[in-house]
């Protein structure tokens, strides 16, 4: 999220400094484990005090960390090769194109635009395991969460999409979704009229030009 990756923060206008207590994952973004707590020492040191992970739980290991540095020294250009800046644009591309064809489905899509993390809403727990085999079945790997993650009848699917992705597998991955969505009766909301922001990245519009595909098996994965 935001111009530069920066997350929510930029993405709303926000000044870090002007947020108490700042929280992110490692896991999607970075492709690591593990995640932080930003606050002031006070807090981080009642924290590490009362706090279950600090307490019970092992630290990153050395690769998982250099995972990260390395992740972040790319999304900030810090290479000089423009991969990083590229990899954001061709994220956000994907990842609208992907939330734009499920809600013309008509599927019920959580977030916001340029969010990679898509929760499509199945409610009943007993699409939980149906959806998952179903899209698994298609070669499309997706996670599911209901109770305890999430309340009873709240249950969800979540689509996390990469910038690896092509056009082409999402296109495959779409179609597949669509199936199941029907077999599953998921399509909650109908078919909504959405304008998705435009697309900017190269890699994207050089994918609808000539249908690019890398010949892989779409995988997506939380």
């Amino acid at each position: 999220l935001g111009a530069t990756g920066r997350g929510a923060c930029e993405a709303t206008g926000v000044d870090p400094a002007h947020v108490d207590i700042m929280m992110g994952t490692f896991t999607k973004s970075f492709g690591s484990c593990g995640g932080y707590i930003a606050a002031s020492k006070e807090v981080i040191d009642g924290l590490k005090a009362s706090g279950a992970a600090q307490l019970y739980a092992g630290a990153m290991s050395a690769p998982a960390v250099m995972q990260v540095l390395a992740a972040l020294r790319l999304i900030r250009n810090q290479d000089g090769s423009g991969r990083g800046p590229e990899k954001l644009q061709t994220l956000k591309d994907n990842s609208n194109y992907f939330r734009a064809a499920l809600l013309r489905m008509g599927c019920t899509v959580l977030g916001d635009w340029d969010s990679p993390v898509m929760p499509i809403m199945l409610y009943s727990p007993g699409k939980i395991a149906a959806f998952g085999r179903r899209t698994l079945d298609r070669g499309i790997a997706a996670v599911v969460v209901g109770f305890p993650a999430t309340p009873l009848l709240t249950s969800r699917a979540r689509i996390c999409i990469s910038a690896a992705h092509t056009k082409s597998d999402l296109d495959r991955a779409i179609a597949a979704v669509e199936e199941v969505a029907d077999e599953c009766a998921l399509k909650y909301s109908g078919p909504q009229n959405v304008v998705p922001p435009p697309l900017r990245s190269a890699a994207f519009a050089k994918a609808q030009l000539n249908g690019h595909t890398n010949g892989h098996t779409s995988h997506l994965l939380c």
